[in-house]
């Protein structure tokens, strides 16, 4: 297998620099959080982003349902989510050269029933972030695995995925604050047009169930389907990420609890 990611050595910061193995999660996103969010769990991945056109991928299925005679709201957000994260992980699949666990995600925020993707412009961040502010709203996170190992590896040449969802409380944010905001162009390029990662942290109020499914990447989610294919999440870790800093680790000095 050739490892996707081409990043060089010099070119690399110390999380990015290719290992001296081909990772076996292939991830088809170029999301920093949820790269960030593998890293942290010590999960080794490699990636292989696919730039789709997603609303024309959806508006394809719309067409079909309406001319089966399927009502208009067949297609729920859990599902265009999961649609979407199949069609990710499949075009990751067939450009890559073989042999990986491909997983393609996809995030969307509900709110009263509208589906809002990523705002791609100031006027319309501007305008989700005062209708959301104050509210509360269910983020969809579509996870779908292709097993494309070969049969010799235990490949099983499963394809299949689930979604997380979780409730996300908005902060009563001012006209103010949603200028600051979306004028550091942090929210134009998210699913809802936030982040708990980032700057869009301290205008969230409260989450409900599971916080990695809100960076669009749920751990126990994708511990579970890694399970039907007979993969412990434990098989990923990577042996060489240095241990997290504790308060006795070397170098490091504790601080008080009332600090």
């Amino acid at each position: 297998m050739t490892t996707p990611d081409q990043t060089t050595p010099e070119q690399a910061s110390p999380e990015q620099l290719t290992p001296d193995h081909d990772p076996l999660l292939l991830l088809a996103s170029a999301s920093a959080g949820r790269r960030a969010t593998l890293r942290a769990a010590r999960i080794e991945h490699g990636t292989l982003p696919v730039d789709l056109d997603e609303e024309a991928i959806l508006e394809a299925v719309r067409e079909r349902a309406a001319a089966t005679g399927e009502p208009e709201d067949a297609l729920t957000p859990a599902d265009e989510v999961l649609l979407l994260a199949r069609e990710k992980a499949v075009a990751a699949t067939s450009r890559s050269d073989g042999g990986y666990v491909v997983l393609g995600c996809d995030s969307m925020l509900e709110l009263d029933g509208e589906v809002i993707g990523k705002p791609r412009t100031a006027e319309r961040a501007t305008a989700r972030w005062q209708a959301m502010r104050g509210r509360t709203g269910i983020l969809h996170s579509g996870h779908w695995l292709v097993d494309d190992r070969d049969e010799e590896d235990g490949g099983t040449g499963a394809t299949f995925g689930a979604t997380a969802s979780c409730e996300v409380t908005f902060a009563q944010l001012s006209d103010e604050e949603i200028e600051a905001y979306v004028a550091t162009g942090e929210p134009l390029g998210v699913a809802g047009g936030f982040t708990i990662d980032g700057l869009g942290g301290p205008f969230l109020e409260g989450v409900s169930g599971d916080p990695h499914a809100v960076v669009g990447l749920s751990l126990p989610l994708l511990r579970r389907l890694l399970a039907e294919i007979g993969i412990g999440i434990h098989e990923l870790w990577d042996s060489a990420l240095p241990a997290p800093a504790t308060a006795d680790s070397p170098g490091t000095t504790p601080r008080p609890a009332s600090a």
